[in-house]
């Protein structure tokens, strides 16, 4: 797939962008005259029940079947920044209400049962607005961007404080004693879980990261070059690319998933070739 290698500064000036963008967006967008628009691209997920993608937008969640189209699930228009499948039918989420709700501008950390149909407040809702929610076994990470902070919750409801300071990405493992997470800058670091103790990895400019099944990391760049490191971001080799700058990235167990602003393109065979959903 073409792709065009930019310039150092402008990697820079578009990773501060997508952090800035993140950070400072507290409002939801107003509607679409087109109530068929998935809008701007915040995350991605796959419900084990049927395989089948979700997309988390600024215009509410899309299901999409294998056809590739979309449908707005129960006609919500909730702006969901943070999005994550924890089981079959199962999410979690964060962001802003739908207009038409009589809720706080923050939605705090939300949870759905019945495959985003409906949605129950869990914690700090309209205090946190979280953007990022990596969940592992036991425990789930989750970055409010409203105050900068990555928190830490074994039970959803109460919470740790692990570490301030701008990031755009986390990836972690069930069981793992420290996380791999990308700045406001775009650099990779290691963060002690149990401490908040930081340390830098090098290795490229890296938006997004996810873990990999058979437990290795993957991270996609502000070009869209996907990368894979075996031995815990200490050397990444290039495997693929898609076609823009990335909003969202995810790997489950079917597949690869990553997003531009308002496309969304899959990998199966563990990021080398992608091809468009939606």
């Amino acid at each position: 797939m073409h792709r065009t290698r930019l310039a150092s500064a402008t990697i820079t000036l578009a990773v501060t962008l997508v952090s800035a963008g993140c950070a400072t967006d507290s409002t939801p967008e107003p509607q679409p005259a087109d109530d068929t628009s998935v809008g701007h691209i915040h995350g991605l997920g796959v419900d084990p029940a049927d395989d089948t993608l979700y997309v988390a937008t600024h215009f509410g969640l899309f299901h999409v079947d294998d056809s590739g189209e979309s449908t707005r699930v129960a006609d919500r228009w909730q702006d969901t920044m943070a999005f994550t499948v924890v089981g079959p039918g199962h999410f979690l989420g964060s962001g802003h209400p739908d207009l038409r709700e009589d809720l706080p501008p923050h939605l705090g950390l939300i949870e759905s049962t019945d495959a985003g149909k409906t949605w129950s407040p869990l914690a700090l809702q309209g205090e946190a607005d979280f953007h990022i929610l990596e969940p592992t076994e036991d425990v789930l990470y989750a970055y409010d961007a409203t105050a900068g902070r990555l928190l830490r919750t074994e039970d959803r409801t109460s919470f740790d404080v692990v570490l301030t300071a701008p990031l755009i990405s986390v990836a972690a493992r069930a069981g793992a004693d420290r996380l791999t997470a990308t700045t406001g800058e775009g650099k990779l670091i290691s963060i002690e879980a149990a401490t908040g103790e930081t340390r830098e990895l090098g290795g490229p400019t890296t938006i997004y990261l996810d873990t990999t099944p058979e437990g290795a990391l993957a991270g996609i760049d502000p070009d869209g070059v996907v990368r894979v490191s075996d031995d815990d971001a200490k050397t990444w080799r290039e495997v693929g690319s898609i076609d823009g700058q990335p909003a969202a990235f995810t790997i489950s167990e079917q597949a690869w998933y990553a997003a531009t602003e308002s496309a969304v393109f899959r990998s199966t065979d563990a990021g080398k070739t992608w091809t468009p959903v939606l």
